[in-house]
């Protein structure tokens, strides 16, 4: 029985680092170089920030949607991932158009809304918070090795779009591969507080904070390549910070694992939130001066390795419905954070670029602040 039981977990773990390598690989393509390839073509800030936030503003609504009139089942997996395909072949026969290209990004966010919740729920019951690092790894290490062959060879658009549907065709067989291994005995566990009942107003200031904190990552996400390269730092270089920070990354998702079993998860998501701060300051003063940015770059490994997984942990714990709490923390902070932090950036970016990571810096402190209101609250209301 310890034997089938040990082989089935690592089955699921290989599966699962494969499917987080070209999940975040497209990831990858789309956040680093699709801005400045949208640039190239002629996209004005405003624009790249209303485009960047029509995918996040999809994130965010499904939740709701799904809250009151669809379960994140197995068969609305597939067709989330086939969509995902489908949208990003979409991208070669609209990105020329602002308002098609606007309208496909929409399409595209609706349809990735479903995809990682799902997964992610898989992870956190198959293998656990501790073991998660070193799955989600993978991820980072897909993210890596496609900024470092872009970065290298990037000379149009055609190149950027073929990477991006070359990995969303590897997710989705992955992806589908991850079925079998979902637990029907959460979908039993959730049908005892239906998804209606659902409350986010139970936990504002925590859910007040996710958002805030997403929202301070705007201006890097959207503009950190095109900041750096307008103050005369190569390419091929930005491209390197971005990796270094990923490597960071990896470094703590592999040693993560006591971090998560012997702090309070709370205490945690202060800690790096806090380091937020700290990272925007840094590029807002200092965006030529190279090891103070691989300063700000290492961490990554606090503002979003660690954070993600105890944040993403903290609200397994929070709510009965597992899949429905994963869509709602990824929709409110990558979601309505990621959009709103896209509109505001295109636009602080326009007037003053080093302002806007001043503007983060302010809005990860708010953020840090909204946990300790959490905090307080919590025994009051749980």
């Amino acid at each position: 029985m310890k034997i089938v039981i040990a082989n089935e977990r690592k089955r699921v773990s290989v599966t699962l680092s494969l499917f987080y390598f070209f999940y975040f690989a497209m990831v990858g393509v789309y956040v680093i170089f699709m801005p400045k390839v949208l640039k190239d073509i002629g996209y004005n800030a405003v624009e790249i920030g209303a485009i960047y936030t029509s995918a996040p503003l999809m994130r965010f609504l499904l939740p709701f949607i799904f809250k009151h009139w669809i379960k994140l089942s197995s068969r609305v997996f597939y067709a989330s991932l086939i969509a995902t395909f489908v949208i990003t072949a979409l991208f070669f026969l609209t990105i020329k158009s602002f308002w098609l290209f606007l309208l496909i990004n929409f399409a595209f966010g609706g349809a990735m809304g479903a995809v990682l919740p799902f997964v992610e729920t898989i992870a956190l019951e198959r293998i656990g918070k501790e073991r998660y690092g070193k799955v989600r790894l993978w991820g980072s290490l897909g993210f890596s090795v496609v900024a470092f062959v872009l970065g290298n060879i990037l000379s149009s658009y055609l190149v950027a779009l073929s990477f991006l549907v070359a990995m969303a065709l590897l997710t989705v067989l992955f992806g589908l591969a991850l079925v079998e291994f979902d637990n029907k005995a959460i979908d039993k566990e959730e049908q005892i507080e239906s998804d209606s009942s659902f409350s986010l107003v139970r936990y504002w200031a925590f859910w007040g904070s996710v958002f805030l904190f997403q929202l301070s990552f705007g201006g890097f996400y959207n503009f950190f390549t095109i900041y750096e390269t307008s103050h005369g730092v190569a390419l091929d270089i930005v491209s390197y910070l971005w990796i270094f920070g990923v490597a960071c990354e990896i470094v703590m998702l592999i040693f993560q694992g006591p971090l998560l079993k012997h702090f309070d998860l709370l205490t945690l998501l202060l800690v790096t939130t806090l380091s937020g701060v700290f990272r925007w300051i840094i590029v807002a003063l200092y965006p030529k001066n190279l090891p103070l940015l691989l300063l700000a770059q290492a961490s990554h490994a606090l503002s979003f390795a660690l954070y993600y997984t105890a944040a993403i942990a903290y609200v397994y714990t929070l709510y009965t419905q597992k899949k429905l709490a994963q869509q709602f923390f990824l929709g409110i902070s990558f979601g309505l954070g990621g959009a709103l932090g896209a509109i505001v950036s295109g636009l602080i970016y326009r007037l003053s670029p080093s302002a806007l990571f001043i503007f983060e810096a302010f809005v990860a402190f708010i953020a840090a602040l909204l946990l300790v209101v959490h905090k307080r609250r919590k025994s009051h209301v749980a």
